[in-house]
Parts: structure tokens; sequence; C-alpha cells
């Protein structure tokens, strides 16, 4: 290998670095957005289930009414 064809072999390589690096950079943003969205979804699923449990325990507590004793 001559020089010429060296350094041109080189500025290829840097040239694939920095669109790898550009690749890698837009990657992680897309992994930091999605896991806002997880950590959203994840909560608003807690909150449901949250009401969803007090909305089955009202539910029974309606349809089971308390012994004439305990009231």
């Amino acid at each position: 290998m001559n020089e010429k064809e060296l350094l041109e072999r080189i500025e290829r390589l840097e040239s694939h670095q920095a669109h790898l690096e550009h690749q890698f950079d837009e990657l992680n943003k897309v992994i930091i957005e999605q896991q806002k969205t997880i950590q959203k979804v994840q909560m608003h699923l807690q909150r449901m289930g949250k009401s969803l449990d007090s909305a089955e325990l009202e539910r029974i507590r309606a349809t089971n009414p308390k012994p004439p004793h305990y009231q």
C-alpha cells in the first residue's frame, strides 16, 4: 500500500466511525424516550390497578351486606 491509499483508507474509516457515532447517539435518544414512555405507562397501569382493586372491593361490599348483628 502506498501512502495515498493508506490515507484514503483512514479517511473512509473515520467517515464510517463518524456515521456510527451519529447512529449511536440517535439510538440512545430513542432508548431514552422509550424508557420515559415505559415509566409513564407503568405508573398509569399501577393507578388503574389500584382503581380496579378499589372498585372490586366496593362491589363486594355492596353485594355482601353486613349481618344484622354487626349493624
